[in-house]
């Protein structure tokens, strides 16, 4: 009796440290990374986010503009996101994105549009971000659009490049925005502003109008209205407040 248990506890003793180890060291195979498919002949939008980014004034746009993908007969836009790491970034609301391309050290395609969604630190830390900033400075040399939504004004605006334009950013930050860069035109009570090559908007939902408007603007009122329809939005530009600069 006593060596028939002996021996079963030994045999339990090996299946039970089998069974840990096998749990333990399970093999899981590492993510592979998701490189974009950039179709030739369509417009290239870059998102640019980082820990902290607003989930508004990221998914809003970029829905708008993958949506035109599935328009027919016009140049549609190829969608990606810019950050300055591969790892997961955690948006202020605690989305965890994976970003496609690393700004610091990925070749990246030519970018047409730049989208800058408004982020957590953007009125304080990232205005101190050098790496970010230059940049932005970068793709403004070669962008055919460069936006904005919300707080994202701030950023280019630290950049410098809207010196010469009129913009707007988040209702309830002009007056810092205005204090913050004085030699600025800056417009409230508006949606959003349409000056030279940039787009600055109020942000949150309304993020959707000025990426409606900027497909108008690229495509025709029936399409703007199409890719609203398909997200159920009421679009008429001529009911949103907005300034276009000549």
């Amino acid at each position: 009796m006593g060596k028939t248990f002996l021996i079963f506890t030994v045999f339990m003793s090996i299946l039970l440290a089998g069974c840990g180890k096998n749990k333990g060291s399970r093999n899981i195979p590492e993510t592979k990374r998701h490189v974009p498919n950039i179709v030739p002949n369509r417009y290239n939008v870059a998102f640019l986010i980082m820990d902290g980014t607003f989930n508004t004034e990221f998914t809003a746009p970029y829905d708008i503009f993958q949506h035109t993908q599935f328009r027919e007969g016009i140049k549609a836009m190829n969608v990606f996101t810019v950050a300055n790491t591969l790892k997961p970034i955690t948006t202020f609301e605690g989305l965890r994105i994976l970003p496609d391309y690393d700004y610091t050290e990925d070749d990246l395609p030519k970018i047409d549009i730049l989208v800058v969604p408004s982020a957590e630190h953007h009125l304080d830390s990232d205005l101190r971000d050098t790496t970010m900033i230059n940049f932005i400075k970068m793709v403004d040399k070669k962008a055919q659009f460069m936006t904005s939504h919300c707080d994202g004004a701030f950023v280019l605006a630290k950049a410098g490049i809207l010196d010469n334009s009129t913009s707007t950013t988040f209702p309830s930050d002009i007056e810092t925005y205005q204090k913050k860069f004085p030699n600025l035109k800056v417009q409230d009570s508006v949606l959003f502003v349409h000056d030279g090559k940039y787009i600055t908007s109020a942000g949150g939902a309304k993020s959707f109008e000025a990426a409606l408007y900027l497909c108008e603007l690229l495509y025709g009122k029936e399409i703007a209205q199409s890719l609203a329809k398909g997200l159920v939005i009421e679009w008429d530009l001529d009911l949103i407040p907005h300034l276009i600069v000549h």
